[in-house]
Parts: C-alpha cells; sequence; structure tokens
C-alpha cells in the first residue's frame, strides 16, 4: 500500500504522535510498502530533514492553529495518488484541511485522535474547551463524520472520547499500537548513560522520561518521592524531557522547598542512545499522568525490563496491572507515593519477578509489528461494515 501520514510537526518535542509515525512507518516500508509524510513544518526545520521517511513539508504553518495556504491545494492534487491518507492528531488546521480537500474525492482518510479527545481536558482548562466547542461544529466534528475509521488506540481512549462532546459521530475503531523493540545492548548504553551522569552510578534511579508540563503529573512525582525516600536512601530522579512551556524552574524551586535538590537530575530531553541508556541504568519508570492517551515511552520502559509505576489516567494502565508489569494508582500525591513505597520496599526476589513481567507485557501487547499489522487489517477492510470490533456512534 502507499500511505500518507499527516501531522501538524515531527518536532520529536512533540511527543507521541511523531514517534508513532516514525516506528510504525519504518515498520511498514521494510514490509514492503510506501510510507510518505505531509505537515506544515518549515521545510528547513532540522527534524524534517533528519526525518526517516519522506517528507513533504508545506509550512511553515502560522501559530499554534498550523494553517498554511499550501495544504489544500496540495492534498486535492496528491491524495488520490495515496491508497489511503492518515490524519494524526486533531485541533490544528492538517485535519480540518484534510476533510476540506478530501470530503469530494474517492481517497479514504482515517483519523488518529491521540488522547485528543479525552474529556480531562474539559474539566482542566474550561475556557480552552469553550472555545473548542464553537468550532467543533464546523469543522472536528465533521472531520470524524467523514473519516472511514477514527481509530483509537486502546479500549479507554475510545470510551472516553464519547465523553467530550455532545455532537459526536464516528467509525470508531480500537487498533494494537506500540514501539520497537530497545537494543540490546544494554551494558554498553548503561555505561554511555554513567559516562555522561558519573554521580548517579550506585544510586537506585527512578526514571521519568516526557514532556515537564502539568498534565504529567512532574509536581506529584516530586512531592511523592520527597516522602518516600525513607524507604531507600539511595533512591534518586531522573527527570529527563523537554521543557517547553517553562515549568521546570517551578519544579526546581519546589524540589529546593522539599528538601530533595541533590537527589534530583534534570536530564533535559534524551533521545537515541542517551535515552536508552537512561532506561537501562534506571530501577524504574515512573508516570502519574493526569492524562496519557498511549504513552510510548511506558512501553519502551517495559520493553527494557523497567516495572512501570503509573497512574490509572494512563490508557494502558490495565494492561501493566493485569500482566503485573508495575503498579497503578490514582493520579495524587497519595497514590504516586503508594507506588513508589510499594517498589522501594519490594525484595530484590520479586523486584525481578516484576522486571520479567514488564518485558513480556510489552512482547504481548506493544510492539510495533502488532501494530502495523492490526493498523493494516483496518485499511484493507475500507470502510465499515460492521464487525465485533467496530461501532459507528452518534450521539447528535
Amino acid at each position: 500500500m502507499k500511505l500518507l501520514h499527516l501531522l501538524s510537526t515531527l518536532d520529536p518535542r512533540a511527543g507521541g504522535p511523531t514517534e508513532g509515525v516514525r516506528q510504525s512507518g519504518l515498520n511498514m516500508t521494510a514490509l514492503g510498502h510506501q510510507i510518505e509524510v505531509a505537515t506544515v513544518d518549515d521545510p528547513t526545520a532540522p527534524w524534517v530533514k533528519e526525518f526517516p521517511l519522506p517528507v513533504h513539508a508545506l509550512g511553515p504553518g502560522k501559530g499554534f492553529y498550523g494553517y498554511t495556504q499550501e495544504l489544500v491545494p496540495w492534498l486535492t492534487t496528491h491524495a488520490p495518488l495515496y491508497d489511503a491518507v492518515i490524519v494524526n492528531g486533531l485541533w490544528q488546521y492538517h485535519s480540518y484541511a484534510t476533510w476540506k480537500a478530501l470530503r469530494r474525492l474517492n481517497v479514504p482518510y482515517y483519523v488518529f485522535p491521540h488522547g485528543m479527545l479525552d474529556p480531562w481536558f474539559k474539566h482542566t482548562y474550561p475556557l480552552k474547551h469553550l472555545k473548542k466547542c464553537l468550532y467543533w461544529p464546523w469543522a472536528e466534528y465533521r472531520v470524524l463524520r467523514d473519516a472511514t475509521r477514527v481509530v483509537f488506540t486502546t479500549q479507554e481512549e475510545c470510551r472516553l472520547a464519547r465523553e467530550s462532546f455532545r455532537l459526536y459521530r464516528a467509525h470508531e475503531e480500537v487498533v494494537a499500537f506500540g514501539t520497537s523493540r530497545p537494543p540490546t545492548h544494554a551494558p554498553d548504553l548503561r555505561e554511555a548513560f554513567y559516562a555522561v551522569h558519573p554521580e548517579l552510578r550506585g544510586k537506585r534511579l527512578l526514571l521519568f522520561l516526557g514532556r515537564i508540563h502539568p498534565k504529567k503529573g512532574c509536581d506529584l512525582l516530586l512531592k511523592a518521592f520527597a516522602a518516600a525516600r525513607q524507604h531507600d536512601a539511595s533512591a534518586h530522579v531522573v527527570m529527563a524531557g523537554p521543557d517547553s512551556i517553562g515549568w521546570g524552574a517551578t519544579l526546581q524551586t519546589l524540589c529546593k522547598d522539599l528538601g530533595i535538590t541533590g537527589h534530583v537530575t534534570w536530564a533535559g530531553m534524551l533521545q537515541g542512545d542517551a535515552k536508552w541508556g537512561a532506561f537501562y541504568a534506571s530501577d524504574a519508570f515512573v508516570l502519574p499522568s493526569h492524562q496519557e492517551n498511549f504513552g510510548i515511552a511506558v512501553a519502551e520502559a517495559l520493553g527494557c525490563g523497567l516495572p512501570a509505576l503509573i497512574s490509572d489516567k494512563v490508557n494502558i494502565w490495565r494492561e501493566v496491572a493485569e500482566d503485573g508489569a508495575g503498579f497503578v494508582a490514582s493520579d495524587t500525591e497519595q497514590g504516586t507515593l503508594e507506588s513508589l513505597a510499594r517498589w522501594l520496599r519490594l525484595d530484590p526476589a520479586a523486584a525481578d519477578v516484576m522486571r520479567a513481567q514488564a518485558m513480556q507485557c510489552f512482547e504481548r501487547h506493544f510492539t510495533v509489528d502488532a501494530m502495523s499489522s492490526d493498523l493494516l487489517r483496518v485499511l484493507q477492510q475500507g470502510r465499515p461494515i460492521g464487525g465485533s470490533r467496530e461501532r459507528s456512534l452518534v450521539l447528535e
């Protein structure tokens, strides 16, 4: 098949959708399919040149919305050359432009909301939600209504999406989602990480890897860690990720107030071998997020044998809990403390069992091979005609 992915940006700081397209695209290319990407990035952006798949950069888009007058004409001309178009993400111009260009063309398009319909946003940012309510009927509602399938990566994401807007119509489908297997030369990667951070050798590292953002529960982690340190004085938190909103300074002040400044390392954004080295050097992965559609970093951690200490707002929490691959608690300071304390008190034999279960959980649920296979199944089915895993839902 010849497929076109649409994203607002390929900037790796954007998180999961960009990484998901990269991983699935490379995997499907290896299977003999032709995968290309269109974005509203500036063609000169470094991440455009570095992306490992063919990219059509049609920007720079204007503002956060990413409007560019180039996109609709380009799609009208080029979309018929593809077997299908896959839209990644909502609330930016690339999704509406796809609907506008393809609604009269015989080209199927599919939409991955990537958690952007989660009602958490409605409750947390009510003024932004009000703006979205005004925008919804003439834009995103139509994007979803006319999509061949609206594709969710977990049953939980699918269920929650129905709660954000009263007017909702979608041909729903749930597919597997995953990532590539981690590199296997763990000792070398671990030593490379220690070469950059020699002060962390011998510490029991609790790794947070993601955007430094209130949604991720970073403050919960730091507050809970301050209380949990009594269970193991060698425990140390590594905060790794981009700080696009400048919240890091506030969190570092919080560390000072909590008396844990010397027990928290701010590693910045980690990619490639540096990222894998951090995984392999760590003792557990922690993500007390308030809202997390899938969490590729969680899957990567499991693949490295890292137990995941996550909140029940990470939409793959059921798989983690059922497979004994970590601990799940509420997205509160108390819930985070319970998970940290349980892990730090766990005897070594039980911890080793959980590490093995983490890797089994990854292989069972979160490989990129399973993701590609399931996505191809959906693409080859075409328009929904009924079936056990799909549902055309109308709330009007």
